[in-house]
């Protein structure tokens, strides 16, 4: 009779659990975290360098009193106020245009498309100082304006400085906001056109109701650094006699004899400005960016928790 062979390994003994007799426990595992050398000395590099900046300008011929003193200034502020009014209103002008013009661009009509690319190529390529260096100089062209029975008055009493800068910054960033118009209706797909022609739409419901709301997505990042832009760029408007915030602070400076001075209160004040107005086109871009994610990015307050939850955990690991 042939025994029964025995398959199993020879040595084989039942597993031992942590705790059984004549078994030694388990340990935990100890996670000792990486240690990023480099991050710690690029950081004492940054700040000495920081440090170094910070303590050669405090020892520069800069009187920092005149600063703070002048930084309220009321002609300051006032300047500051123009600023922000031509910005807006140039920021407007320039949209209302974008959107007019990037709808003649996409238009099937040979003529009015010539006409959208036409104006995007001259204002996009030209600088927009001698833009307005061109308005200013209107009145040596024509002695008048005259629109018939609608209108008629001298150039010279219709291009105020202020008039200058609003053709001058609006007509310019109207060129861009053309091309960012049309990247944003473009990216929307042709089938929600198609739709909404179907449901009986015109071609202009369908570009208000269905198609610029879902552009708004792609649209609105380009358009708040754009504004953001504006607000600097309106600075050049000062040669064309428009007191705004840098010829403001450039008309104290050259009377009190503190030009450095009041460059630095004009520097904090577009500082300011670019920051309030960068927290809004982030908060805006969340708004709009509900309809495309699930779940929208972390605000800034949120990440900052969660790096000092990191680094706690971390302190703790060690």
């Amino acid at each position: 009779m042939t025994d029964k062979i025995d398959k199993g390994p020879a040595d084989a003994t039942p597993p031992a659990g942590p705790g059984a007799s004549g078994t030694t426990p388990y340990e935990a595992i100890k996670a000792i975290p990486v240690r990023h050398y480099g991050r710690w000395i690029s950081a004492v590099v940054v700040a000495v360098l920081l440090a170094w900046l910070v303590y050669a300008f405090s020892q520069g011929k800069i009187i920092w009193a005149t600063v703070g003193n002048k930084l309220f200034d009321s002609s300051v502020i006032s300047g500051l106020g123009n600023t922000v009014i031509i910005s807006i209103t140039s920021m407007a002008l320039g949209l209302a245009l974008g959107i007019l013009f990037a709808v003649m661009r996409l238009s099937k009509n040979p003529v009015t498309s010539f006409v959208a690319w036409l104006y995007i190529w001259f204002f996009r390529g030209t600088p927009v100082y001698v833009q307005l260096l061109v308005w200013f100089s209107l009145p040596l062209i024509f002695q008048y304006i005259n629109l018939g029975p609608i209108y008629k008055n001298e150039t010279v009493d219709v291009m105020t400085p202020f008039m200058v800068a609003l053709l001058g910054l609006g007509l310019n960033e109207g060129a861009y906001m053309a091309e960012i118009v049309r990247a944003g209706i473009q990216s929307v797909d042709e089938g929600q056109s198609e739709a909404s022609h179907a449901l009986g739409m015109t071609q202009t419901q369908t570009m208000r109701r269905v198609v610029l709301p879902q552009a708004m997505r792609v649209i609105i990042p380009p358009t708040g650094n754009e504004f953001i832009n504006m607000l600097k760029t309106s600075s050049l408007v000062s040669a064309v006699q428009y007191t705004e915030l840098l010829r403001a602070s450039s008309n104290i400076g050259s009377t009190a004899g503190a030009v450095i001075e009041m460059y630095f209160v004009a520097s904090i004040w577009y500082l300011a400005l670019t920051s309030l107005f960068s927290v809004g086109q982030y908060y805006l871009e969340r708004r709009y960016a509900r309809g495309a994610q699930r779940t929208l990015p972390p605000t800034p307050f949120e990440r900052l928790k969660a790096n000092l939850n990191m680094f706690r955990r971390t302190e703790v690991a060690r």
